[in-house]
């Protein structure tokens, strides 16, 4: 897939298919919202704790490690409403941005949740591209629209909805 580059810094990703579960969930979220896949650029960081860590306080003074981080490449977000589609570049491609995801953490929270960690890390990638794409779950209304288009998606994929 050309469209979102993974870029595999802890070598646990490999093993986890990260690259196949991020091509199936993109090509699952640009056949739900309509988006040309092939026009999409992006980036998926797989990382651990400590590397998501620092980029969590770097970004979002937020000294911890958490699951997933976007950095979108432009503001679509429209509150209480579902964000608009984004438009081409002058060289015809939409850039999405990019996400960071932490090995250590989905583990973890897989466990606990007790789910496999392909679905939950599918789960984390969908709600990752839709934060690219404008979608937030600040307000309860945005968050209802974003988490329903999650679990729109995700059942596409065949996976339970993760709420």
């Amino acid at each position: 897939m050309d469209a979102v580059d993974v870029i595999i810094e802890d070598p646990r990703w490999d093993e986890a298919g990260l690259e196949e579960l991020t091509e199936r969930a993109f090509a699952a979220l640009c056949s739900h919202l309509g988006l040309e896949a092939e026009l999409c650029e992006g980036s998926v960081l797989a990382c651990d704790d400590a590397r998501i860590k620092v980029l969590n306080a770097d970004f979002r003074e937020k000294d911890k490690a958490t699951n997933v981080l976007s950095w979108p490449a432009e503001e679509r977000a429209t509150p209480g409403a579902r964000p608009p589609m984004p438009e081409e570049d002058f060289d015809g491609t939409i850039e999405l941005g990019d996400i960071a995801i932490s090995y250590d953490t989905c583990v973890r929270e897989a466990q606990e949740a007790d789910k496999p960690m392909a679905d939950h890390v599918t789960h984390l990638i969908v709600h990752g591209l839709l934060h690219l794409l404008g979608y937030d779950h600040i307000s309860d209304q945005d968050a209802e629209i974003m988490e329903g288009t999650e679990v729109e998606i995700l059942a596409t994929l065949g996976l339970d909805d993760p709420y």
